[in-house]
């Protein structure tokens, strides 16, 4: 008897646990064919919803030439939100007042005469400036744009899509700006450099180094250089100019290499700008943040918005002879040169195309998908005054 109850407890088990194993298997699937469902019904829903941008001006030209054709530049970088298409085909879809924005990319549109813009609008869509260009290279000059644009996507930190050259992260990898109203901890109550970084920074031989290409701008700095050189020939430094405005070179195919050089070698480095606009900071400032080096800026931007008082040098407000005393001081001391980078314990500094969430192209379909922001009415007034910097025109 003892046996028999043993084999009827053994095939109870074991039907006990193909139960269990059934009705497992079965939630797993349903989940699963749930899972796949709600996954048709998004992409259905973004599909029933697109967004639909015409680009007025040439495709060919920056921003739009990196904006892809169609919904595949969104989908290549990844967007969270894919359900834009992108044309230049005014005829895409029969009749322009049905795009959701018409994008103008500003160094063409400014020059652009009246017949050339569209004839017919509907106060459904969005006109949308366009630059990644500094506006004291291409201003209005006239008011013949105030009341025309309802949304800019430029590098000035008020735009409705800021084409960012630059984020800022804190410690815990949030974005917290460039903004107008940035909150920096002052200098003092920053905690010390590491020995690490301060090993790293004593490699150090030479004064500055500067990368360009372009020798002649509206702001003028290549005469500014010129004479910060020869000041500071009085303190035996050197300027290192590489590309084609100068006598050295290191390859753009090689980045990290000229990255490595930077770091290893240069106590600072000019971030100049090529002209004087309000917000105009480039990648030109990324640079040294990421590698090691004091920025020394020259731009028409109010540079505490990207950066704490104490961890730059201003060239334009110091002056040629002032910034080669303080470059010479800063040199001859080095704890006071490890200040400059008492910043690196609580930010770090990224171009925006680095990542997703930054990245000027997504937020560009992003904002499409912004109900609140699209049912807005909004419309710059004033575009002269917005844009152009003053006394350019």
């Amino acid at each position: 008897m003892p046996n028999k109850y043993v084999k009827i407890l053994y095939y109870c088990s074991i039907l006990f646990l193909i139960v269990i194993v059934y009705v497992t298997l079965k939630d797993f699937l349903s989940n699963k064919n749930d899972h796949r469902n709600n996954k048709k019904i998004r992409v259905l829903n973004e599909e029933t919803t697109m967004k639909y941008i015409l680009q007025w001006t040439s495709p060919r030209n920056v921003p739009f030439v990196y904006m892809g054709v169609g919904q595949n530049g969104f989908i290549e970088r990844k967007c969270p939100h894919v359900n834009c298409i992108v044309t230049a085909d005014p005829n895409y879809l029969e009749d322009i007042t049905k795009f959701d924005v018409i994008a103008f990319a500003g160094p063409e549109v400014v020059r652009m005469s009246e017949e050339r813009l569209p004839k017919k609008r509907s106060p459904r869509q969005k006109y949308a400036f366009a630059s990644i260009e500094s506006s004291h290279n291409y201003p209005v000059c006239s008011n013949r744009f105030d009341n025309y644009f309802n949304w800019t996507w430029t590098y000035k930190l008020d735009s409705e899509v800021r084409w960012g050259y630059i984020s800022i992260r804190d410690k815990d990898k949030k974005v917290v700006g460039p903004k107008k109203d940035m909150h920096w901890p002052k200098l003092e109550d920053m905690d010390p450099i590491s020995d690490e970084l301060k090993a790293k920074l004593k490699t150090k031989t030479k004064a500055a180094a500067w990368f360009v290409s372009n020798c002649l701008t509206n702001s003028k700095r290549e005469r500014f250089v010129n004479d910060l050189k020869m000041e500071l020939e009085k303190y035996k430094h050197v300027i290192d100019i590489y590309g084609r405005c100068g006598l050295m070179s290191c390859s753009r195919d090689s980045p990290d290499k000229c990255n490595k050089l930077i770091e290893d070698t240069y106590y600072f480095y000019l971030s100049f700008e090529n002209s004087f606009a309000e917000d105009y900071v480039t990648e030109k400032l990324v640079t040294p943040l990421q590698n090691n080096a004091v920025p020394i800026v020259f731009g028409g931007g109010n540079y505490t918005r990207f950066m704490p008082d104490g961890i730059y040098l201003n060239a334009r407000q110091l002056g040629v002879e002032k910034l080669a005393a303080k470059m010479n001081e800063l040199i001859q001391n080095p704890e006071e040169y490890y200040k400059y980078f008492k910043w690196k314990n609580y930010y770090t500094y990224h171009t925006n195309g680095e990542s997703v969430e930054t990245n000027e192209y997504c937020r560009f379909c992003e904002l499409l998908n912004d109900e609140k922001a699209v049912k807005t009415t909004s419309i710059y007034k004033d575009f002269r005054e917005w844009w152009d910097p003053p006394g350019v025109c």
